[in-house]
């Protein structure tokens, strides 16, 4: 009888699949876990039988491979994880859980500063249209966030994709990753950083104008840029946590503020009734092919509050995982209560902020605008200070989150070169420079937020259309199976929405016109 093959037990805390060691066959003999005693068989062949002076090698699994089913891959192909993973931000900490899933989800979800602009949205299609579309999107991504979820970990191969443009690449190849996935991902990442020190330095603002009366509090308060500077300080003082799993404390803080600011814009909205004057008609432009532009803009608004799902593989990849244990249980209950959350802030900040506010609602800023600029006088000045503050706070707490992938991305530069881990002085200078170079783009673009539409556009395929084509290439579904159509129908139909939707974005620009103040904010 030949020896049994011996494999050594899986490292919990390593960047695996496994808890626990496989046991695998090779020709017929069970294999046992390392360290143990192979049981005798009472009917195995006497000693005396084996081949004098041969003994078969024992294989033993290195550290940073760890497969992930029970029977041994065809030729003992064992699937070989990045032990880079073990010095990065994303991944070098896997202790993550369900609730720490929930509040990174919530942190970095629909609700937050892109909600506040959804009712803009309903000016142009209206109270019906404007209910199905948010309806319509909200339901494509969360199914698309169900196939991102499923798509993390690989039954075949063993394999953990942590984070989105490794699975983009791992599917379509490195080319196709750097032409169509690496600048919406990046944008998604530094993008909406530049915009959180817009709106939290704005808010800022707004909240020492609150508290303090005007300039009752100094003679010289801090301009705009100065209050885009002191919002960054702070951002970047908190972004020297080590690792995702780090921030869950400052994501909850960040999730609980965002529900709690979002309820009280549109509670305090709706209780100070609708504004004289108001209007539901559809904003229209008085031609034909400028009115379908504008719907087209609109849509791009409502996708772009849909983000988050360039997060989903970096937030489930602080988790364990084994073939029993897979992470996609966990991270889909987190997904699944945090949406729940979602959907009862968001509708009723939607739906309520459009009824207070009509058409008469301010694109530059929203419902947030319209609370200040029709109710800053018959509002408690405590409700109005405190909903500034927990924007701000919220702001901040979203930055290390959506931080967090360039964080990775750079420091994976010098683990690759280096084979060590990032020094700490070096992370903290790494992210000191990504906060301060978001704030010379803030800067710089103050107006990045009033191309909320055509930013929408870039960002559509990476929640709508582009989960749908990495699982058809991934699990090949049945041809013709409901499966095969669904992905096919969603994901093309989000692509040539997305091309739509930058095209209309550009040409209503082009047609109302944009005031672009370079370094003036």
């Amino acid at each position: 009888m030949t020896p049994p093959i011996s494999a050594p037990p899986s490292q919990f805390h390593s960047p695996s699949l496994s808890r626990s060691p496989l046991l695998i066959s090779v020709g017929g003999d069970q294999v046992e876990p390392a360290g143990k005693t192979p049981k005798t068989s009472k009917t195995s062949t006497p000693r005396t039988s084996r081949t004098p002076n041969f003994r078969t090698p024992i294989i033993r699994t290195p550290r940073f491979i760890t497969p992930l089913g029970s029977p041994i891959r065809k030729a003992l192909r064992f699937t070989k994880l990045d032990p880079q993973d073990a010095w990065l931000p994303i991944t070098e900490s896997r202790n993550g859980n369900a609730y720490y899933a929930a509040f990174h989800t919530l942190s970095s979800g629909i609700i937050g500063i892109q909600a506040l602009v959804l009712p803009v949205a309903f000016t142009v299609l209206g109270w019906t249209w404007g209910t199905i579309c948010l309806t319509a999107a909200f339901i494509w991504q969360l199914y698309t966030l169900y196939l991102l979820v499923h798509l993390h970990e690989s039954p075949e191969t063993g394999m953990r994709f942590s984070r989105y443009l490794q699975l983009f690449n791992a599917t379509f190849g490195e080319k196709m990753g750097n032409i169509f996935a690496i600048f919406p991902i990046m944008y998604l990442s530094g993008g909406t950083c530049v915009a959180l020190i817009i709106m939290g330095g704005s808010t800022m603002k707004q909240f020492y104008l609150t508290v303090c009366g005007g300039a009752a509090c100094s003679p010289n308060p801090p301009t705009t840029a100065e209050w885009y500077l002191i919002f960054t300080c702070a951002a970047v003082v908190l972004s020297q946590l080590p690792n995702l799993n780090s921030i869950a404390g400052v994501s909850l803080i960040g999730a609980i503020t965002a529900v709690t600011y979002c309820t009280m814009i549109w509670v305090v909205s709706v209780a100070e009734g609708r504004l004289s004057g108001v209007s539901y008609n559809p904003v229209s432009s008085s031609s034909e092919i400028g009115r379908i532009f504008d719907v087209l803009n609109a849509l791009g608004i409502i996708a772009f509050a849909f983000r988050g799902h360039n997060l989903i593989l970096e937030i489930q990849a602080t988790m364990p995982s084994d073939e029993k244990h897979p992470s996609h249980v966990p991270m889909w209950k987190g997904v699944k209560f945090s949406y729940t959350i979602i959907a009862l802030c968001l509708y009723p900040l939607t739906i309520g902020g459009y009824w207070a506010y009509g058409q008469l609602i301010p694109s530059d800023g929203g419902v947030l605008a319209a609370l200040f600029q029709y109710h800053a006088r018959d509002t408690s000045q405590v409700i109005l200070g405190l909903t500034s503050l927990f924007v701000i706070i919220n702001a901040v707490s979203s930055f290390q989150i959506y931080g967090m992938p360039t964080f990775d991305d750079i420091e994976s530069k010098y683990t690759m070169r280096k084979k060590k881990p990032c020094p700490r002085w070096l992370r903290a200078l790494i992210r000191a420079l990504f906060g301060f170079g978001c704030y010379l783009m803030a800067v710089a673009l103050p107006f990045v937020s009033k191309l909320t539409g055509l930013l929408g556009g870039f960002a559509l395929p990476i929640t709508l259309a582009y989960p749908c084509f990495l699982w058809l290439k991934t699990k090949k579904p049945k041809m013709y199976s409901p499966s095969w159509f669904i992905n096919w129908g969603l994901g093309t139909s989000g692509m040539g929405l997305s091309v739509i939707v930058i095209v209309a974005s550009i040409y209503v620009l082009i047609d109302t016109g944009i005031h672009v103040s370079f370094f003036n904010p």
